[in-house]
């Protein structure tokens, strides 16, 4: 497995103010990987890399795939959420809190209000359409403007997707309030699993919070439909995913650096910087700026 570039971020919140170029082996882990019932055998390391880049790696196991002389150094401690899609609609309802469940029905009711239709895309000529009118609100999202995590646009994916599409092995779906485009859900298969991938939505229509709504209505369409069995978030954390799920993994991103002088340096400036990071996080949450913050971040 050869290296790519994986440039050691120093970031706050979405932002990333510099970074240190590396060449690095990605080893990401599937949900049902992380399932699974031991760790990864590392690949070997070509001499140009400087190590591996592990994500979704359970906390378990970190301390074994740690031994291999090099510098562990931990980025990201998570819950990787899913929904199993086995227990039925009526076991996942009774599964939410009643705050979930009532802050669901009132924002729904919002959206009807103000002409909500949710549509379901499966096939291939349904996904073009869904991509024709998905990939030009996608540029619009937060997710594009500060991730590069929105719904690509490149003839390339399209292609891929349709070939998934004709295998049945993606599922997508968008919000429209009176005919536009206000919320999109991508989600193509891994095997048995359905993945969280690509989601955005409309910054104009955010006080009514189409994505969360498009997710409830997406999970019990899936939830009816039984063709996956679990339906995976991914990388990270986020309120919508504890709200919706109904089982998770705890998790690391795991970096294992040559013990070199200069990986050293790195990795000690960026536990300098990350530390500094989560201390004035602590400080905006104990003075009560946490949706200010938000604001300057985005």
């Amino acid at each position: 497995m050869s290296a790519v570039s994986l440039p050691l971020k120093f970031q706050l919140g979405a932002r990333t103010l510099f970074a240190i170029p590396r060449r690095l082996v990605r080893v990401p882990l599937s949900l049902e990987a992380a399932l699974g019932g031991g760790p990864p055998a590392l690949p070997p390391l070509a001499a140009e890399a400087h190590g591996y880049s592990i994500t979704s790696l359970p906390a378990a196991w970190v301390p074994g795939v740690a031994k291999h002389g090099l510098i562990a150094f931990e980025r990201q401690a998570y819950t990787r959420y899913f929904v199993d899609l086995r227990q039925g609609e009526a076991a996942f309802l009774a599964g939410l809190s009643a705050n979930t469940r009532s802050g669901i029905k009132r924002k729904a009711k919002k959206l009807g209000g103000a002409g909500m239709m949710i549509r379901a895309y499966r096939t291939p000529d349904e996904l073009a359409a869904f991509h024709a009118l998905a990939a030009p609100l996608a540029a619009r999202t937060y997710q594009a403007r500060l991730l590069g995590s929105a719904l690509p646009a490149d003839p390339a994916f399209v292609a891929t997707m349709l070939r998934q599409a004709a295998a049945d092995q993606v599922r997508a779906w968008l919000l429209l309030i009176e005919d536009r485009p206000a919320a999109y859900l991508y989600c193509p298969a891994d095997g048995a699993t359905l993945r969280y991938d690509y989601v955005g939505h409309d910054p104009d229509f955010a006080e009514l919070s189409p994505g969360s709504v498009l997710l409830f209505e997406a999970l019990k369409g899936l939830l009816s439909e039984g063709r996956f069995g679990r339906f995976d978030f991914t990388e990270g954390e986020g309120q919508h995913k504890r709200q919706f799920a109904s089982g998770g993994v705890d998790c690391r991103d795991l970096l294992l650096l040559r013990p070199t002088l200069a990986n050293r340096a790195a990795l000690t400036a960026l536990a300098a910087f990350d530390g500094a990071a989560a201390r004035g996080k602590a400080l905006v949450g104990r003075l009560g700026l946490e949706r200010v913050a938000r604001r300057l971040r985005r």
